[in-house]
């Protein structure tokens, strides 16, 4: 009777422990940068392309997630896709340096173990998202530079790309742009005097994805082409954690877009969750907190995806708008790009 009894017990447990993992909450958010986007400018038919591509990036996170895959797995697979398009300025869409090259930047962070990988300066590498989550997993460091990166993709069995793979006429004009207006403004030989006189959508532009799975645990990645006609190997926020990128199971994990250089100088993502953390504070508090008041006061712009570890989700941001998309447990994916929709 007590073999039994004890075997009921134990088969109760088991069939509690399978209910709960269904039924706990698991969400995704992505984002496609801050960029462009001004509503009068969109098209009908560039709107639907737009929507249609986040729509696919969010629901090939969700997929992994809904099968019992980890965060990090949803975060790479959802990246994977907006890097592997040119409307968002990473990978293929990845704007242009100076010399007319694309560089590339981008991170992983697993909030579970506190491990994160990241790649910058990297001018050959198909998804970067991919080899810093390699960098994370297979190296001792954190961030591997430039050609460095691309030696330590070489042993892990990465297949190098010629810079050219990147080239898209969008970004090569939005260039040609860039050093028309740079070349108006400038007043002496200082490139950096006339740079900031660029106008917002020459210096955002990442795309990022932030996930919590079946486990509990959350992952943030973040992936980017960088800053247009940016010069001497400028490495900005995106592969930075604790700026660009920041997970932490129990707490939150954040993405970033926006201009790089103040996202670093104010840590946004880990001060988003140090208010969660050391404050209390929702993750929408937080968030809206650091983007819409202290970055903003401090003259940044961008915004950022977060999701805390009960799958709420903030996408605050203090531009025209950002490219976005959530998608929780047992709902439909939420589409947007402006403040209204």
């Amino acid at each position: 009777m007590k073999t039994i009894t004890l075997a009921l017990i134990a088969s109760m447990a088991l069939f509690s422990g399978l209910a709960n993992a269904k039924t706990k909450p698991f969400a995704i958010a992505i984002h496609g940068g801050a960029g462009t986007i001004q509503q009068s400018s969109f098209t009908p038919e560039q709107e639907k392309a737009y929507r249609a591509k986040l729509k696919e990036a969010v629901d090939a996170g969700y997929a992994v997630l809904d099968k019992g895959g980890s965060s990090l797995s949803a975060v790479t697979t959802a990246i994977n896709v907006l890097e592997n398009s040119p409307y968002f300025n990473a990978g293929k869409g990845a704007v242009y340096t100076h010399n007319e090259q694309h560089e590339m930047d981008a991170s992983i962070m697993d909030g579970n173990t506190m491990n994160a990988g990241a790649v910058a300066g990297v001018k050959h590498i198909k998804n970067p998202i991919d080899l810093a989550r390699l960098v994370m997993d297979e190296s001792v460091h954190v961030m591997l530079y430039g050609e460095g990166a691309e030696e330590f993709a070489l042993t892990q069995g990465v297949q190098l790309v010629a810079n050219e793979t990147f080239n898209t006429q969008k970004r090569y004009q939005g260039l040609q742009r860039a050093k028309a207006k740079m070349a108006e403004a400038k007043t002496s030989a200082d490139y950096q005097a006339a740079h900031q006189q660029l106008d917002t959508e020459y210096k955002v532009g990442t795309v990022g994805a932030v996930a919590l799975d079946k486990q509990g645990n959350i992952s943030a990645g973040t992936s980017t082409g960088g800053m247009t006609n940016k010069r001497y190997g400028r490495i900005g926020d995106a592969p930075v954690i604790g700026a660009g990128t920041y997970a932490e199971n129990g707490v939150c994990a954040v993405s970033a877009t926006g201009h790089g250089e103040y996202f670093i100088r104010y840590q946004v993502a880990g001060d988003i969750c140090a208010k969660v953390k050391y404050q209390s504070k929702s993750i929408i508090q937080a968030a809206d907190e650091v983007i819409n008041q202290r970055l903003i006061t401090a003259g940044g712009t961008g915004g950022v995806i977060a999701i805390d570890h009960r799958g709420n989700i903030a996408t605050p941001f203090n531009t025209e708008g950002v490219y976005r998309a959530t998608r929780k447990s047992g709902e439909e994916a939420q589409v947007m790009i402006w403040r209204d929709k």
